[in-house]
């Protein structure tokens, strides 16, 4: 089994917390959110994953040297490829041809999920989805009586369904998708301007793939700041059982109200944190209180209320604020 990821898109919704960071490597409840998504798909394969493939843009050694740790540890190969220009779904996977064999997971890196099931793997093919009641921006598809995929259909404009396509596939034959996305760059077939994955899975249908729905039981999305902290809330809560508070938080007349995360070497001083807070290593709260936010490493917050925010790495917050959205060596004082 194989896992390939997408990741090279710039993120610019979530900005300025992209402009020093991807967006698959800021940290959701303490961990990575792509680190997140690949642990989750290898619980539900299986199988053993033998390979992690990540398609990146120009985002440094250091990334990369990340992105190969992560799916070392989990015991896979990690293969790094690159997309230079923004082209499509399809494009984007077609990247990784080299890797497109076998039985493989697609898995866009800006969504988490959360799922009881292990994925059947002598299905031609799953397409994992999540009931929305506003399906217009994404990806869906369509059932016969059998539960079987009859239509991919992009973005619609008019509602034929309310099943989106949440970012994440599974295919029996990876050669086939990877002959099929050729098929549409080699024929410059494009809808809306781009190389789009829906159409190399009508064309599989079309040779009798049957491809099946793989119901989730929570979509999270990271897209955006208030996308990215509820999604730190709801990871927070679904691993509660789980020690999330470093033993080196030095805490000084200080309350953490669970779930939290709480990194390494963290001073909290006169501080309330909590629920639904994660801490990065070496950063520090004196005098505040702060809720449902994001701090990430190396910063510092002082004689504040924080609620609903982001804040960066190396990043300084001082005075009275909610609500804030502040990128990596920032300094904001009130």
């Amino acid at each position: 089994m194989k896992i390939i990821v997408p990741m090279a898109g710039r993120g610019s919704r979530l900005r300025p917390h992209t402009l020093t960071v991807p967006k698959p490597l800021i940290p959701v409840a303490g961990k990575p959110i792509v680190e997140r998504l690949v642990e989750d798909i290898t619980k539900v394969c299986g199988e053993k994953v033998d390979e992690i493939a990540f398609i990146i843009g120009d985002f440094g050694e250091q990334v990369e040297k990340d992105l190969v740790e992560i799916a070392e540890g989990l015991g896979a190969k990690g293969s790094i490829y690159y997309q230079e220009e923004a082209l499509g779904t399809a494009h984007a996977i077609y990247c990784a041809a080299p890797s497109l064999t076998g039985n493989l997971v697609v898995a866009f890196a800006d969504t988490l999920f959360r799922a009881d099931f292990t994925l059947d793997s002598e299905a031609d093919g799953i397409i994992w989805t999540k009931q929305i009641e506003d399906p217009s921006a994404f990806g869906v598809v369509k059932l016969d009586q059998d539960g079987v995929i009859t239509d991919f259909v992009e973005k619609p404009e008019t509602f034929v369904s309310d099943l989106a396509i949440i970012g994440i596939y599974y295919f029996k034959d990876g050669d086939m998708l990877r002959e099929e996305i050729k098929f549409l760059l080699d024929n410059g077939i494009k809808e809306k301007g781009e190389f789009q994955l829906t159409n190399a899975l009508e064309n599989m249908k079309s040779k009798g793939v049957k491809f099946k729905p793989g119901t989730v039981m929570e979509w999270l999305d990271c897209g955006n700041k208030n996308a990215t902290v509820h999604s730190n809330k709801r990871v927070l809560e679904f691993t509660k059982e789980e020690s999330n508070i470093s033993s080196t938080v030095k805490r000084e007349n200080s309350v953490i109200i669970p779930p939290c995360f709480i990194g390494e070497n963290v001073s909290l001083l006169n501080a309330i944190i909590g629920p639904h807070v994660s801490i990065g290593d070496h950063s520090s709260v004196e005098n505040s209180v702060m809720k449902n936010s994001i701090v990430q490493k190396n910063s510092k917050v002082k004689n504040a209320i924080v609620e609903g925010s982001m804040i960066g790495n190396n990043a300084e917050v001082e005075g009275t604020a909610l609500d804030l959205s502040i990128g990596d060596y920032t300094q904001q004082k009130l």
